[in-house]
């Protein structure tokens, strides 16, 4: 097994001096951070986004804010004071267009107007309320507030350049609101990038290109820049004819501009232009825009902190780029394959890239993945495949990246030599947190206190009987640990040999309830619920025909409706909270928003609204709306009839798994089906951790990369949830022999009675 060597021109970015790239006069770190956190205010807010109020922001801006912003500036000196943020955005969105600002404001106030330097949230409040002051002083008629009214009809326009640009900059509301953007580790490594961007500009042009596409990590530090127009017009002045090369946001660049810019870049710095966080930020002709298969959003507040039994979930981004030696030996080439794997959690994966496809001119992406930070690292092997006589293949040599070595190397990138021939490159994004994903197992029929009706308990208990029957699952996380117990209840009473039977309680008896922890176990599979109940659901009578509710006790209401025909089209679903008032709650069928599927073919398809129903038949999203989001913003989707949930951390888990679990209990006893497998009373084996670990690596699906349509299990989950989870549980199910249950536990017609009638 060959030796692997680390190296060549990995921190060559880092030796670029001013005088090479540009001096930049601020922290553009710190700027950086500021405008991820205001990009992401500006999309939460819908009413920005509506063109009457656009363009009374820029009537606002033109007319109040310059004027007043122009007499609090003394020189080169601004004072402390910010717009409110309908005329912030304006101005943010009118300094990306430097020239456009630059004769905007010497045509008006013979002078280009600068930006206060104000990063912490404190001093923004402080400079905010100032505004405040001054504006209510100056326009004592002019609200300080934005009240038009966003659906008003044709609004009179004013200025239609200033429209233009903030229509222009929408796509700034996609672009640059990933978590791991606000990370100080990778706005790190922009800057460094920006600066050898730049020194690339500033000494070889576009090299006969009309533009030099930029990377979306260097994009973000650009837009930083520009954002203080003062600063950046001091810092740029003796190459700005060379940055109006630089390819906008909004414009379409072409394939052969973005092949320049790589090629520039590698023959400078000896490293691959793209990396994870930092691809091409354009939409470039020719090429198709695929959507990352992994939402992420940016996480202030975990509410699910409060339940010591679940652990967040962190994720990042890997790249992985290989480059041949132009001395290759032809011959090797042809039974030559990198094979790349995970070190944990996922080892069953295995991604076989023939190295014949390979350049040695440029660097060529080999993989684009989506992993758990728990999955440690990458494992890069070089394999020969067996000659004409030979099966099989041979290792030439291996090497594994891990993720807490890149976290600590520069420009969370690191560079090996895996054999003369061949050369790769690993970069990652910081880990940031993800949404947690549960599921829920069959487990023991239990007894009211909680323990699992059993001989051992029976012993332990001095032979008393257990009184009382409930259905159990138990709750798994990503990592298959054990979170939570959900319980049924069934039936009341006690078993004795030749004597009692429990029997089953009332309708408004089958409560609900979940509690923290994993299971207490006396011996073996056989243990003891945790004691903390988090949440408890109560059916509710209803004098209506096909309608059901229940009371949870997060203090909302469940209401169920369905038709005639109990089809999975006829449900409906509603969630109500009266002590709610700044927000409201809705469980939409199927998966909408972010969770919303590629499109598929149903050409073959006789029946395409039947088939798209059944596809979806089981899922529900759940989307909050407020005042500031009214198009709302979903934080959970969950499948009911499968158990399955994914769950943002701002979203309640106790609340999502008594939605899921009232939902399969009403429909499996309106339809007199078992619609969920609630009748299974014993634990099914899972599948071995760390062979295939739910979501614990996701391919994104890159043209010319793996065909990720043919592996399910590197999809998200809700692509094809049956496939990903119902056959794992369904081959072991085969393979293990038939229940069996106890008499003591109560036979099958108990629970059917329970749950299906």
């Amino acid at each position: 097994m060959a030796i692997i060597r680390d190296g060549f021109g990995i921190g060559s970015l880092s030796e670029i001096s001013d005088e090479e790239s540009i001096r930049v006069s601020i922290d553009l770190v710190a700027v950086a951070r500021k405008n991820v956190r205001f990009i992401r205010n500006v999309a939460e807010n819908d009413w920005l986004h509506h063109t009457p109020t656009i363009v009374e922001a820029i009537r606002r801006y033109e007319e109040l804010w310059m004027p007043l912003i122009s007499d609090c500036t003394v020189g080169s000196k601004v004072h402390t004071v910010l717009p409110p943020i309908d005329v912030e955005w304006i101005w943010f969105c009118h300094t990306l267009n430097p020239a456009s600002y630059r004769h905007f404001c010497e045509s008006r106030f013979s002078t280009l107007i600068g930006k206060p330097a104000i990063f912490d949230h404190e001093n923004e409040e402080y400079a905010l309320n100032r505004c405040r002051e001054i504006w209510i002083r100056r326009y004592p008629l002019e609200p300080f507030e934005n009240e038009s009214d966003p659906y008003a009809d044709d609004p009179v326009i004013t200025n239609e350049d200033i429209l233009g640009q903030v229509i222009k900059q929408r796509y700034l509301r996609t672009e640059f609101l990933k978590p791991y953007m606000s990370e100080v580790v990778y706005l790190l490594t922009a800057r460094q990038r920006y600066k050898g961007f730049v020194h690339l500009l500033r000494n070889k042009g576009a090299d006969g290109c009309s533009h030099l596409v930029p990377t979306s990590d260097v994009l973000l530090m650009w837009l930083s820049h520009q954002s203080y127009p003062t600063i950046y017009a001091e810092d740029v002045k003796e190459i700005e004819v060379k940055m109006e090369k630089v390819a906008r946001v909004w414009e379409k660049a072409k394939e052969e501009e973005a092949e320049a810019a790589k090629k520039l870049w590698e023959n400078d710095f000896g490293q691959p232009y793209e990396r994870a966080g930092g691809g091409v930020a354009l939409e470039v002709e020719g090429v198709v825009s695929v959507k990352p298969p992994l939402y992420w959003d940016f996480c202030d507040v975990d509410v699910n902190s409060i339940y010591k039994s679940m652990i967040p979930r962190f994720s990042l981004e890997v790249s992985v780029f290989l480059k041949l030696n132009p001395k290759f030996n032809n011959e090797e080439m042809t039974h030559e394959f990198l094979r790349i794997r995970m070190l944990r959690s996922h080892k069953e994966l295995k991604i076989d890239k023939a190295i014949s496809q390979f350049s040695s001119d440029i660097w060529q992406k080999a993989c684009h993945l989506y992993c758990e930070f728990g999955t440690r690292g990458v494992l890069l092997e070089l394999l020969s495949r067996g000659g004409r006589f030979f099966k099989g293949s041979s290792s030439r040599a291996t090497t594994a990246v891990l993720w807490t070595d890149l976290l600590r190397s520069p420009g969370l990138m690191l560079a090996r030599e895996i054999s003369q021939n061949v050369r790769a490159v690993t970069s990652i994004t910081p880990p940031v947190q993800g949404p947690y994903l549960l599921k829920c197992v069959p487990d023991r029929v239990t007894d009211d206190s909680g323990a699992m009706i059993s001989d051992e308990i029976l012993r332990m208990n001095r032979y008393q009987p257990q009184v009382g029957r409930w259905l159990s699952r138990t709750v798994l996380d990503h990592a298959g640990r054990e979170c939570f117990v959900v319980r049924i209840r069934i039936a009341g009473g006690i078993w004795r040999r030749g004597g009692e039977a429990p029997a089953i309680v009332k309708w408004q008896e089958r409560i609900l309830e979940i509690r923290e922890g994993s299971w207490s176990y006396v011996a073996g599979s056989i243990g003891v619920a945790p004691e903390k109940v988090v949440g408890k659901a109560a059916p509710k009578e209803e004098s209506e025909d096909r309608k059901a509710s229940w009371y949870l006790s997060t203090g909302d209401e469940l209401t169920i409706q369905w038709d005639s025909s109990a089809s999975a089209a006829g449900f409906s679903f509603d969630l109500t909270n009266p002590a709610s008032c700044n927000s409201s709650v809705k469980l939409l069928k199927g998966r909408k928003l972010q969770y919303h599927l590629p499109k598929f073919d149903l050409s073959s398809i006789s029946n395409k609204q039947e088939e798209e129903e059944d596809h979806e038949e089981g899922f529900l999203t759940l989307v909050r709306f407020t005042e500031e989001n009214p198009t709302g913003r979903a934080t959970a989707l969950f499948n009911w009839k499968l158990l399955l949930l994914e769950l943002m951390p701002e979203e309640d888990a106790v609340l999502a798994l008594l939605l899921c679990i009232s939902i399969l209990r009403t429909v499996s006893e309106i339809r007199k089906e078992d619609v969920g497998n609630l009748l299974i009373r014993r634990r099914l084996r899972e599948p071995q951790l760390g062979v295939r670990d739910w979501g614990s690596v996701l391919l994104h699906p890159s043209p010319g990369l793996l065909p990720v349509s043919s592996i399910p299990y590197v999809q998200p989950w809700y692509w094809n949830a049956k496939t990903v989870i119902t056959s794992d549980n369904e081959s072991h199910t085969m393979r293990q022999p038939g229940f069996s249950y106890s008499p003591a536990e109560g036979g099958d017609n108990l629970y059917k009675r329970g749950i299906l009638t």
